[in-house]
């Protein structure tokens, strides 16, 4: 039997209540430090958390800006409303971080903001972005995934008419540095948008905190992969670990139970405001002795 891949730690820093340089310092530090191997946004147009009328930014425009003050990291968006964006612009935006960073993007997409937390419905009427029911949104995410994967490798223009989506000569160029396209990441936990995870993802997110709700999530993913004949092990399984660092032997344990559960893709997210040294601090209390 061939020994599990190993873990591959990342951190998470919401662009909310915070500054851009203090983002900027957290990632250029973890970019120095080897055991940190990716970093995310998350994908909010208002704070969610906190302050209701705080600072929060844009994900994908942060997203490029700390593309090119990293080397090392790779990066996305966890994960992009679908809700947010048409498909056609996202390729497009994606495709210009990926061509920034040098080809260091995995594309995070999810259905988008749910009810809860409440906070985060008022995105879309304070921003003019319609709220689709979740049935519609699960099925616009399929789509949107179909499309923003030919539009990355189909090298003659196309039309697309779809249930939500319509694209007439669509065409993508440039196509992204990786081929023949960005790692995609789905993240959600309901039954229909698994079902998009099986059909679409090369990696799953799911946010940690219910071991047993989470243990479920993966098994009913491997049995939707088993109806499409797909290799269940062929999508990484990701998890997003909140990190408390008053309390980092609580996080440890987390960390364990996820590796025990067959989480190889630990995404911490680390609360604001930043200490100094903070990435620093986390490869050391939280990474190695998990390792």
């Amino acid at each position: 039997m061939c020994p599990a891949p190993r873990p591959r730690f990342g951190i998470m820093t919401a662009p909310t209540q915070v500054g851009y340089d203090d983002i900027l310092r957290v990632w250029r530090e973890a970019d120095t430090v080897p055991e940190i191997e990716h970093a995310w946004l998350f994908d909010h147009l208002m704070p969610i958390h906190g302050d209701p009328w705080g600072p929060a930014f844009e994900g994908w425009t942060l997203l490029s800006a700390l593309a090119a003050r990293t080397r090392r990291l790779r990066l996305g968006v966890m994960v992009t409303s679908n809700r947010f964006r048409p498909p056609a612009l996202l390729a497009k935006i994606a495709t210009t971080v990926d061509v920034v960073s040098g080809g260091r993007l995995d594309f995070g997409i999810g259905v988008g903001s749910r009810p809860d937390p409440p906070a985060a419905r008022r995105e879309y009427p304070a921003h003019g972005l319609p709220f689709q029911p979740p049935a519609q949104a699960v099925e616009s995410l399929a789509e949107a995934c179909a499309l923003i994967r030919r539009l990355w490798t189909e090298e003659e223009p196309f039309d697309f008419h779809g249930t939500h989506h319509h694209l007439t000569g669509a065409f993508g160029n440039p196509k992204p540095v990786q081929r023949p396209h960005p790692p995609i990441l789905i993240g959600g936990r309901s039954s229909a948008t698994l079902r998009v995870v099986a059909e679409h993802a090369d990696l799953w997110n799911i946010p940690g905190g219910d071991r047993d709700d989470v243990a479920r999530r993966g098994a009913l993913l491997d049995r939707y992969c088993a109806e499409i004949g797909r290799d269940p092990e062929s999508i990484v399984r990701s998890i997003h670990l909140p990190v408390d660092t008053d309390r980092p032997g609580v996080t440890r344990e987390a960390i364990g139970e996820a590796i025990d559960a067959g989480f190889r893709h630990i995404v911490l997210g680390l609360p604001a405001p930043y200490p100094e040294g903070v990435a620093r601090w986390a490869a050391a209390e939280l990474i190695r002795p998990s390792v």
